[in-house]
């Protein structure tokens, strides 16, 4: 395999019956990396993986492999390998010949193939397996089996279409982690398409957030998360959706919800006076205060969503709406009064366009 495997998209558009799927995306995959597309259902994440893969062909624009315009080379030309959500396994051949099933298309030998199918099942933990048929086996290890078809054959780029979402939560932590393990070891590009921000986070690598068809913004994955550039990209890479307050800037305070006033702090008194859209994660709002600068703001509760061990609580006032995202369970009835605190240190500010004026400095481990 080339070790200087690149993929780059060139102003790549698609439009199907008059309505554009992606519009005009430039983005450099490197070689050896490992790249999430985040973004809501229609975002253009599978359109844009079918574009690379060679499935489809852009309606303008140019896909350049290895520094060769591969825009019209079909999907059979092309070393790659796709994972699908759906566990797609030949079902009347074993786990060892589905494995083995792209590299009898490559004409390898028999004593290579062999030695490929059962360090790569051996990788994947499943190895026990190899005499089954796919329906004999559970959800978790099916996955396993199309995901170890995928990887045994050295592809350059490999295409992960939400490939853990129709798994549980365990097992997706579970494989979520082997990946990362498995592409450290690996000199191709992976590309893994996803709806969940916290997804993306954990696999690390590089992200590229997508919404409605449009590359929002693309580069190392904490960094995107951390600095998202606009109120979208930092709304489409929290989970739930940042909150955002339209705010009002003087050379010593800020006011928000009308009635809400605290002391500009050294980390927003760049700014220059006028109106702004604060945001703050929903994970930095607490029902405790953690820093002096925490504002305490009364509130009426919504809703108390319960989420496994974790609590998405929706709370309003006279003048704005908020969510928490609090570890643990917390129930509160609906219209019960609380206090929450607003964290002053943690907000970002975006100016009226959307775009990001101010991030808050990072904190180690968040």
């Amino acid at each position: 395999m080339g070790v200087n495997m690149s993929l780059v998209l060139e102003n790549v558009t698609k439009i199907v019956e008059g309505q554009t799927w992606v519009s005009n995306i430039n983005m450099t995959l490197e070689p050896g990396s490992f790249n999430v597309l985040l973004g809501r259902t229609l975002a253009g994440k599978t359109t844009l993986m079918r574009l690379m893969a060679g499935l489809d062909k852009p309606s303008e624009g140019r896909i350049i492999m290895n520094g060769a315009d591969v825009t019209g080379k079909p999907v059979r030309e092309r070393n790659l390998s796709m994972v699908y959500q759906q566990f797609i396994n030949y079902p009347n051949l074993s786990v060892f010949e589905n494995i083995a099933s792209p590299l009898r298309l490559a004409r390898m030998s028999e004593k290579e193939i062999k030695e490929r199918v059962y360090e790569t099942a051996k990788m994947l933990r499943i190895e026990p397996f190899l005499n089954r048929l796919p329906l004999e086996l559970s959800g978790g290890q099916q996955q396993r089996t199309a995901m170890a078809r995928a990887l045994v054959k050295d592809a350059e780029l490999i295409l992960f279409d939400e490939p853990l979402v129709n798994l549980d939560y365990k097992l997706r932590e579970e494989l979520r982690e082997e990946l990362r393990s498995l592409f450290r070891q690996r000199n191709c590009i992976a590309v893994y398409a996803t709806t969940e921000p916290n997804e993306a986070l954990a696999l690390s690598g590089n992200t590229a957030v997508l919404h409605e068809g449009r590359l929002l913004q693309h580069g190392k994955t904490a960094e995107v998360y951390h600095r998202p550039t606009s109120i979208e990209t930092a709304v489409m890479f929290s989970e739930p959706p940042m909150n955002i307050v339209k705010s009002k800037v003087t050379e010593s305070e800020v006011t928000f919800d009308e009635t809400v006033h605290f002391q500009l702090n050294k980390d927003l008194n760049h700014l220059t006076p006028g109106m702004y859209n604060l945001g703050v994660r929903a994970s930095h709002i607490g029902l405790v205060p953690h820093a002096d600068d925490d504002l305490e703001l009364p509130v009426t509760v919504d809703l108390a969503e319960i989420s496994g061990s974790e609590t998405f609580l929706h709370v309003r006032n006279d003048h704005l709406s908020l969510v928490l995202h609090l570890p643990g369970v917390h129930e509160y009835a609906v219209d019960e009064k609380i206090t929450i605190y607003f964290p002053t240190h943690k907000l970002y500010a975006f100016d009226l366009q959307g775009q990001l004026i101010h991030a808050p400095a990072r904190i180690s481990g968040v």
